[in-house]
């Protein structure tokens, strides 16, 4: 496999980091957990969870920067090529493409309030489909694009969160923020599934963008100093915008800072920066699947921003916080595996890794009682009256690490005596 160009300093790396946690669904995340904690534990769960992300997202780094590969071919190792192809990129893929749709939606209701304000009027399926479009035709120009777009959008936003929270402390107290106690109860346990949710997909493929990189310490620079500051910061505005103005819809609290089309811009350029991250990614982990040449990654992205902006079209924002706690449930456990694999397993030694055809079963075992473990008490969440036990988010990663180690010292033994069988006929 070619090895990618490995000339990106951690600098800019923890800005495509940061850059995909200054964003619009963070904001949402940060609304959503104060809705059932008080502002306090809400930045306590954002810092553990972030942490946690950070943790994951170094261990998976690395690795694509010690092969010079993305996340989706280092699987291949652990889960066999087949394996990678059809259950770990197409995971992944569908991750992308539900973000995708998130985002473009988000944008879309954002733009059609702006419009209310001339008198102009559109649906907002049409919006949706309008700037999903935009975003996915600025994602196929890949890597190159997503730091432009990132170096203009993360500090403005940065700069709109900032002055909207000094707008919105002008009208209440610390105390009172402080004193808030939500209508309902959030536990730290789905707080926290709801924030790994909320990243899981850019933790697991940290190698995309990491392969990038020279050094092993990069990654753990721009992991800490990307991710963290970046992810409490934006969970913190927006809890706080969400309990001055009591109002969780965002496209509506950013249209009460500054001007109209202040909050408005903010809301195109936060969502669209990320979404061509969503669409580039998207389209790695598609080429995986189909077994597409590299060639035609412009071609997978485009496809797979068209079909996120068709769940845009569907109103995919209306299932934000059940999406979000069932990726949180899934995905992280294909990082328990591939941490087993390559850190103990393989000691951390690029050497020792190799290319294994067809299916590794030992790994999607491993992943599939992690996932299992993890993803069917947060279903049974979603179903009115059913009583559900609570998983705490790291028990699948957990499981799926020691599951890992234990599957592959059996297939392993397996392959050896089927061999010596082998040799004595």
């Amino acid at each position: 496999m070619k090895k990618a160009r490995q000339n990106q300093n951690w600098i800019s790396l923890a800005f495509v980091w940061a850059g995909a946690l200054v964003s619009i669904p963070s904001l949402l995340l940060g609304g959503t957990l104060v809705a059932g904690m008080s502002l306090g534990m809400t930045l306590l769960t954002a810092l553990i969870g972030y942490a946690l992300v950070v943790v994951i997202m170094v261990f998976q780094g690395i690795q694509s920067t010690d092969l010079g590969q993305p996340t989706v071919k280092v699987a291949e190792q652990v889960f066999g090529t087949k394996g990678s192809q059809t259950v770990i990129s197409g995971l992944i893929m569908i991750g992308c493409l539900g973000w995708f749709g998130i985002q473009a939606n988000v944008c879309g209701e954002a733009f059609v309030s702006f419009l209310k304000v001339f008198g102009v009027a559109i649906p907002t399926s049409l919006s949706s489909l309008l700037w999903g479009l935009i975003m996915v035709t600025t994602a196929i120009y890949g890597i190159r694009v997503i730091r432009y777009l990132t170096y203009i959008a993360v500090p403005y936003l940065v700069i709109v969160c900032l002055y909207g929270l000094y707008q919105a402390l002008t009208t209440v107290s610390i105390s009172e923020l402080v004193s808030y106690q939500p209508s309902s109860t959030l536990s730290l346990g789905t707080g926290l599934t709801v924030t790994l949710g909320s990243f899981a997909i850019g933790a697991v493929i940290a190698g995309d963008y990491s392969q990038y990189s020279p050094r092993r310490q990069d990654v753990v620079k721009a992991a800490i100093f990307g991710v963290i500051p970046a992810g409490v910061l934006m969970i913190g505005v927006g809890a706080v915008l969400t309990i001055v103005y009591h109002n969780a819809n965002i496209s509506g609290v950013f249209s009460k800072i500054g001007s109209p089309a202040v909050g408005v811009l903010a809301l195109v350029l936060g969502t669209w920066k990320v979404n061509v991250i969503n669409a580039f990614s998207g389209g790695i982990a598609l080429n995986n699947v189909f077994n597409v040449p590299a060639k035609y990654h412009r071609l997978t992205t485009f496809l797979v921003g068209l079909v996120g902006t068709v769940l845009a079209i569907l109103g995919i924002m209306n299932y934000f916080t059940p999406a979000m706690n069932i990726l949180g449930a899934m995905i992280p456990p294909i990082a328990g595996v591939m941490s087993a694999a390559y850190w103990v397993t393989h000691h951390g030694n690029q050497n020792e890794w190799g290319l294994f055809k067809g299916v590794r079963w030992s790994g999607l075992a491993a992943w599939g009682l992690g996932a299992t473990v993890a993803t069917v008490p947060v279903i049974m969440s979603l179903i009115p009256g059913i009583a559900h036990p609570q998983i705490n988010p790291l028990t699948g990663i957990v499981l799926s690490f020691l599951g890992y180690l234990i599957f592959q010292r059996f297939e392993a033994s397996t392959t050896s005596n089927a061999a010596q069988k082998q040799d004595e006929i």
